[in-house]
């Protein structure tokens, strides 16, 4: 024997509060009073009365943009840069990546695997802006 678990929307019970008591009757299954046949339902009137109500949907999980991104620089070997948590800065290529972690090629060091939860943030190591060098001007000195 199968059983299937039927559920009433948020629309249907609105629905059933706002109808007289008559249908009310008949939408729970009893007879209405006064004996014999049921009345018939008068036609319904496709007005903006009768909205449906659409749930929303939540958003996607996965929008799939990370993987388009790592795929793009890997694709174009660019040289990015990885900045961890601790404010260590690692510069490569992208080889290849998986939900967890990155492998990055470097030139002139060993090639590493960069857990993803370490990693700050990431970007193109052409985009990099030289730290222009402060210079200290002296402090103004009072006429005395």
């Amino acid at each position: 024997m199968n059983r299937k678990l039927i559920r009433t929307t948020l629309a249907d019970v609105k629905a059933r509060r706002e109808a007289p008591p008559q249908q009310r009757d008949r939408a729970n299954g009893n007879m209405p009073r006064g004996g014999g046949m049921p009345q018939q339902r008068p036609p319904q009137q496709s007005s903006s009365s009768s909205i449906q109500v659409r749930k929303r949907q939540p958003p996607p999980a996965e929008t799939h943009a990370e993987i388009y991104y790592y795929k793009k620089q890997i694709d174009a070997h660019t040289q990015m840069v990885l900045v961890l948590q601790d404010g260590e800065e690692i510069e490569g290529t992208i080889e290849w990546y998986d939900r967890g972690a990155l492998k990055i090629n470097r030139r002139s060091a060993p090639n590493l695997l960069v857990l993803k939860r370490n990693i700050k943030y990431i970007y193109k190591a052409e985009e990099r802006v030289p730290q222009l060098a402060r210079v200290e001007e002296p402090a103004p000195q009072s006429p005395e």
